[in-house]
């Protein structure tokens, strides 16, 4: 596709979707080989003071870490210091589950693949508890809630938690996905006991540094002097309607670093994705083997359907005939999203300071464009699903995660919705067996209703996560 199709497409579409979710401040950059050859700027990094963006401002990336704490593991392996296929406990002796005998069975690639069996727990919010009772924006209500969390500051009160949690394992390791912020934050204290050094160290000088990644890091203070970061920003109330606001207080949670609070740039990010386009190369430096990239971008697992999880990144294997490789961030004042398709040697990173951000939506589209498909193209084949009122019925009930995600599905006016954990109240679209399609920020996410033995739906799969349902009169 011409790059000036590609602007004059993507430009309207992006602007009007950014100014519909309100977003303060968005950046995007694709390269072709390495080089920069698209920027896209919208708004501000600071809308009070009319400040602009650039390629160099910093704004967090959340989840996107994982991939750099995956790389970490993958170098200490090419020294020889662990192997991911060693037990979690060879080198977390005090790490504990309810189910001791899975517990010995997790290795390194279960964390890295999201298949320990961990389900979702309440502890990223213990870990980022201190940074929550800083925040303004919080209603008493809200600030009673947070002071019921206990917080969890270290790896040990991490691993301590988890152990004197009451849950139950979804299977035996690397039978289940569900996306885990524990595993990775444990990675983390895997690799400083493992290199000798903090875990951020590792990463700055292991990563960053021969990466030329000099405008990055886990905290602003690691940049002196360093003016170019975005300002964090959140969505508030006012007379009942939505408003943004200027919340700059990032949050942080030392025990889970590893898993989603490193901070970074466009032209920085640009570069860290030509680890995985290179084969492990940024110019003449080797960051990781050919070997380590492939065992990286291998779709080790499905997380969902028609995508699959390698070591800290995801992977498409079919969109519109390549394979995109990928990962996205969200969190506090953070939307991030890194896309890489090897084949056409394209890649691109797309931030913005505000949680909730049409990110992915927007380089997806921009990845959709160049391939010559209309923005809104889907690269799922899905199927269009006829299903009665008493088959709609069946999927009726309630599921609730321990990390307090609660979600109710019920049958209105012949369709399936969903509605709970402040997600959109919307019609879910039926795409095959036990499968459905729920709209959120201009982008369909597949919802899957697991079955049991006795064919009784007792879970869910939806945002990576693994929840289970509830008995009540109601839907049992």
């Amino acid at each position: 596709m011409k790059q000036d199709t590609l602007n004059h497409d993507f430009e309207q579409y992006c602007d009007e979707l950014l100014k519909k979710y309100k977003v303060p401040g968005f950046s995007l950059g694709l390269a072709k080989e390495g080089e920069l050859f698209y920027e896209k700027h919208f708004g501000f990094r600071d809308m009070e003071a009319g400040l602009a963006l650039s390629p160099d401002t910093i704004f967090g990336i959340g989840s996107i870490t994982k991939a750099f704490t995956a790389i970490a593991i993958l170098q200490l392996q090419e020294k020889r210091k662990l192997s991911v296929n060693e037990c979690v406990t060879k080198y977390l002796p005090e790490f504990r589950t309810p189910n001791d005998a899975y517990t010995k069975q997790m290795t390194i690639h279960h964390f890295l693949t999201h298949s320990s069996g961990l389900p979702p727990m309440p502890t990223l919010m213990g870990a980022v508890k201190k940074s929550m009772e800083k925040d303004p924006v919080f209603t008493a209500e809200q600030k009673e809630s947070i002071d019921a969390i206990q917080a969890i500051d270290t790896y040990a009160e991490l691993m301590d938690t988890i152990a004197k949690s009451d849950f139950t394992l979804l299977g035996p390791p690397g039978a289940e996905f569900s996306y885990s912020n524990d595993a990775f934050g444990l990675l983390g204290l895997i690799i400083e006991r493992v290199s000798g050094k903090p875990y951020e160290q590792y990463v700055q000088e292991n990563i960053l540094q021969p990466a030329g990644m000099h405008n990055s890091g886990f905290q602003l203070e690691d940049l002196p002097g360093y003016k170019d970061a975005a300002v964090l920003y959140d969505v508030g109330n006012q007379d009942g309607d939505e408003i943004i606001v200027r919340s700059n207080n990032p949050w942080d949670a030392p025990a889970m670093r590893a898993a989603g609070f490193l901070k970074s740039t466009v032209n920085d990010m640009l570069k860290f994705t030509e680890v995985i386009q290179n084969d492990g190369m940024i110019g003449d430096e080797r960051i990781l083997s050919t070997e380590s990239v492939r065992s990286m971008t291998t779709p080790h697992i499905q997380c969902e359907q028609g995508t699959y999880y390698g070591y800290g990144l995801m992977i498409i294997p079919d969109f519109f005939g390549y394979k995109l490789i990928h990962h996205g961030g969200d969190m506090k004042g953070v939307t991030a999203q890194m896309n890489i398709l090897p084949e056409c040697h394209l890649t691109g990173i797309s931030l913005a300071n505000l949680a909730g951000a049409p990110s992915t939506k927007l380089l997806f589209g921009a990845f959709t464009s160049y391939l010559g498909k209309s923005i809104e193209t889907s690269y799922l084949n899905t199927e269009n699903v006829d299903l009665t009122l008493e088959s709609l019925k069946e999927f009726e009930g309630t599921f609730i995660s321990d990390d307090g995600m609660s979600l109710e599905f019920y049958v209105s006016n012949g369709s399936l919705r969903l509605a709970g954990a402040g997600l959109p109240d919307n019609r879910l679209k039926p795409s095959g067996d036990d499968q459905f399609l729920y709209p959120m920020r201009e982008m369909e996410f597949p919802v899957y209703f697991m079955r049991n033995e006795e064919r009784k739906i007792y879970r869910i799969a939806f945002a990576s996560r693994q929840i289970p349902k509830i008995k009540n009169e109601g839907h049992e």
